[in-house]
């Protein structure tokens, strides 16, 4: 059976773009990507202001640099001159510094019965404790079972009591309330206290002034005489 020629995706390229690829993938676009007639160029060791494209690609070549387009939707565009492979490895840099410090605060749950004795109580409030300081908050439930509903007031304190021991670390978001054959209470955690402000050292004494000499008051002539010399 004589196999039909398969079409062929070859074929002539031209008005296609050989950068259209590359510029999906950069999330700017860079020098030659940049076909406005003029952009605005901010940055360091340049005049900021409006200037022709080929102008500003004519700086940016000699600098050894590349012109990047950081504001697209401006009128113009704002570019920079910079070096941009260093700019992105800066830019990720900083991400991933940023995604590591950044913490997903968490709902950690800790069930309580009616019974709670204190030994169990001890060693839930230390898993609060660590729960609310790396940020987490602590959803705390007292669980009723059968005829212990009956004892709400009983687990109403085993909460408030553990919203005390927690007072540190954490508040209560509101007060205990049932769901169910639940009592619930969350406890979010507190922001972390500023440091106190070293005290500040005591200013030296200064020394003290030399009193001043008291002039003497000049005393105004008796009235007698006053009176004779506008008779003369």
């Amino acid at each position: 059976m004589q196999q039909r020629p398969r079409p062929s995706f070859g074929g002539n390229n031209r008005g296609r773009n050989p950068n259209f690829r590359r510029e999906q993938q950069q999330e700017h676009r860079t020098n030659r990507m940049i076909r406005v007639p003029e952009v605005r160029l901010v940055g360091e060791n340049i005049e900021v202001g409006v200037y022709r494209t080929e102008e500003a690609l004519k700086m940016a070549e000699e600098q050894g640099l590349d012109l990047v387009e950081i504001s697209p939707n401006a009128v113009p565009p704002v570019c920079r001159i910079i070096d941009y492979n260093k700019f992105l490895y800066e830019k990720k840099k900083k991400e991933k510094e940023m995604k590591a410090k950044a913490h997903k605060s968490e709902v950690k749950e800790i069930r309580f019965t009616p019974n709670t004795d204190d030994h169990d109580f001890d060693f839930k409030a230390k898993h609060a404790e660590s729960f609310l300081k790396d940020g987490n908050k602590v959803k705390t439930y007292v669980q009723f079972k059968g005829r212990a509903i009956m004892f709400k007031e009983r687990g109403e304190l085993i909460l408030l009591k553990f919203a005390e021991r927690l007072a540190e670390v954490g508040g209560l978001e509101s007060m205990p309330t049932m769901e169910g054959k639940r009592m619930i209470a969350i406890f979010a955690p507190k922001a972390a206290k500023k440091k106190e402000k070293e005290p500040r050292e005591p200013r030296e004494p200064r020394e003290p002034r030399e009193p001043r000499e008291a002039k003497a008051p000049v005393t105004p002539p008796p009235a007698a005489d006053a009176a004779e010399d506008a008779n003369a």
